[in-house]
């Protein structure tokens, strides 16, 4: 049995409900969304009557998205606190229908703009009150191949919840109804399999434990793999279906389109990587000589390799180590970090139901909440940097940037996240105490990578050709999944371990993939930020002012724009490269700390 979350201490709990503190808040707000709908309805077929209208379109339209995105905001983080609470299930559910009808009663807005004259459109942009709409109505112009009539947009609109089915399955059967084994742990003791355990598991010295963990975890997916596999396409075919109605040439192209990101960056990455599967092997190699095991599996890939070092780190530690180890980003950054430990921004502990993982979210007008797990391990502390990198860089966008412009995209969000984690390994390896904390520290930031650089553009390989196969009208069942990832893996972890058999399920397991095309952001991103912090090292305030800049600029352009004035190109295969050649060295070095 788990922990239940009220014997947790309050300190240790985020303070959401300071957004609705009553549910008549909530109704209230629930209410004016529905007023505004009726509003927004009024204005049908009139936008290029007048820039009044035009402008109060614009100006509802945001005042009702504002209000929902709270109301949707708190309803799903009040039922990821425990995902076996149905009444918290309903909230969220009666809002998601609430979002698809101001969905459906805008959807008329996009084709109207679209269809209006241009240079009477250029004239009403004048007006001093839509000035501050320019950029929006540009966005909206970019996507003028991809829109579709008002009744189609109204029928798309409709259907936009029927899309989102796929990922709510998979969240409720994954978290809500899956149970995994009971397996013996290092003492003999019985330990129930969790989202959250698993990790810790195959971290676990004794091999017989990883084994067992490795083996009863995916006994369940294979129970289930049908299941899984059925939604899994569905979520597929569903993306594939929007894109093809949207006129883009595949799924991938129109899921990047949204961030204005070209193909070739994700095909870079891909190539990039797949040219330095070399080191990735070298590094499995030196692990198998510091283990001392003759093969390496699966299960082995994740345990420390240092034999008898242990970085234990309590929650109350790890928040001191943080504010130290980002003091290069400068007072102002360290105070709002301070913020967030003070204001309880962090829901810290695993309970009852809790859903697994780690994510910084909120509302324009809420903190910018922390969702984890903490095990008073190294992985906890480097999550939590991680989250905090994220919710820093929703705190200056917010702060700095109106509604319509505050939300930055996704290709953006791990650059900020990413650059804490190398500026606190940064801080552990000159910290360091003796030859075996830097080996384990060396080996957790080379895992860092493997599993974010290599691990994440596998997992974006998968993506490519999975959705490429529906598009070609192949079918995919749970066989064919597990052989595409089956053969990713053989491809990648081939030339150093014995790649098991159960782990070609893995994929059913990947939240992930039900966000397409999302997971090789955490590459470029990884990649983009290790530029980035060796820059803020070496060069201080010029760097560290100039991606402040870049935090602070929310939405207000483009990703590879924010990129390239923050001090690097994402467009260009060599920032992919020299990430990868940083990889190759800390790599040389840990072969060196072994020789000595």
């Amino acid at each position: 049995m788990g922990i239940d979350r009220k014997s947790i201490e309050e300190k240790y709990k985020w303070n959401i409900d300071e957004m609705y503190q009553s549910s008549q808040d909530m109704e209230a707000d629930i209410q004016s969304v529905k007023n505004l709908i009726e509003e927004l309805k009024s204005y049908k077929g009139k936008l290029g009557e007048s820039k009044e209208s035009l402008y109060n379109v614009l100006k509802k339209s945001e005042e009702a998205s504002r209000k929902l995105q709270n109301l949707y905001v708190y309803t799903n983080m009040k039922k990821h606190e425990d995902t076996r609470i149905n009444e918290n299930q309903g909230k969220a559910t009666k809002i998601d229908m609430l979002a698809t009808d101001l969905s459906m009663a805008t959807s008329y807005m996009v084709p109207e703009i679209i269809a209006m004259d241009d240079n009477k459109l250029q004239e009403f942009l004048k007006d001093e009150n839509l000035k501050f709409y320019k950029k929006h109505i540009d966005d909206i112009l970019r996507v003028k191949p991809h829109t579709l009539s008002e009744k189609e947009e109204e029928i798309l609109a409709a259907a936009s919840e029927l899309s989102g089915v796929p990922e709510n399955v998979y969240e409720i059967f994954s978290f809500a109804d899956l149970k995994f084994p009971e397996i013996k742990g290092e003492d003999g003791e019985l330990i129930r399999i969790t989202h959250g355990n698993y990790s810790t598991l195959l971290k676990s010295k004794n091999e017989r434990v990883r084994k067992d963990a490795f083996e009863a975890l995916y006994s369940t997916y294979e129970e289930y793999k049908n299941t899984f596999a059925s939604t899994l396409y569905g979520g597929i075919k569903s993306e594939i279906f929007y894109a093809k109605m949207r006129n883009y040439k595949s799924a991938l192209e129109g899921s990047l389109f949204q961030d204005d990101i070209s193909v070739d960056v994700y095909n870079n990455l891909i190539a990039a990587v797949d040219e330095n599967l070399d080191t990735l092997n070298k590094y499995v190699d030196i692990r198998k000589k510091y283990l001392n095991i003759d093969e390496m599996h699966m299960y082995d890939l994740y345990v420390p390799i240092t034999s008898n070092f242990d970085m234990k780190i309590t929650y109350e530690e790890a928040k001191e180590i943080i504010l130290k180890a980002l003091k290069p980003l400068g007072e102002e950054y360290l105070s709002i970090v301070q913020k967030a430990f003070d204001e309880r921004w962090i829901d810290v502990y695993e309970n009852e139901g809790k859903q697994g993982g780690a994510y910084s979210w909120g509302s324009y007008d809420s903190a910018p909440y922390i969702l984890m797990s903490y095990k008073d391990d190294l992985n906890s502390l480097f999550t939590l940097i991680h989250e905090l990198g994220h919710s820093m860089h929703s705190y200056y966008s917010r702060n700095n940037q109106e509604y319509l412009y505050s939300s930055y995209k996704i290709f953006v969000a791990e650059v900020a996240s990413t650059l804490n984690e190398l500026l606190l390994v940064n801080y552990l390896l000159e910290n360091s105490n003796s030859k075996e904390e830097r080996i384990y520290l060396l080996n957790y930031y080379l895992e860092q990578f493997r599993t974010t650089v290599y691990r994440q553009t596998m997992f974006a390989e998968f993506e490519k050709i999975t959705h490429e196969t529906v598009e070609s009208g192949e079918p995919l069942t749970a066989d064919e999944f597990n052989k595409i990832y089956y053969d990713l893996n053989k491809k990648y972890y081939g030339k150093s371990c014995i790649v098991d058999k159960q782990i070609e399920l893995e994929w059913a397991r990947i939240p992930h993939f039900y966000s397409n095309f999302y997971v090789y952001k955490y590459s470029t991103g990884f990649c983009a930020a290790s530029a980035l912090s060796q820059g803020i090292l070496e060069d201080g305030k010029s760097a560290v002012d100039k991606y402040i800049n870049f935090l602070k600029s929310g939405g207000s352009e483009y990703p590879l724009e924010q990129l390239r004035a923050a001090g690097v190109d994402m467009e260009k295969k060599e920032a992919v490269e020299d990430a990868l050649k940083i990889f190759a060295e800390l790599v040389y070095k840990l072969d060196e700390e072994y020789s000595n």
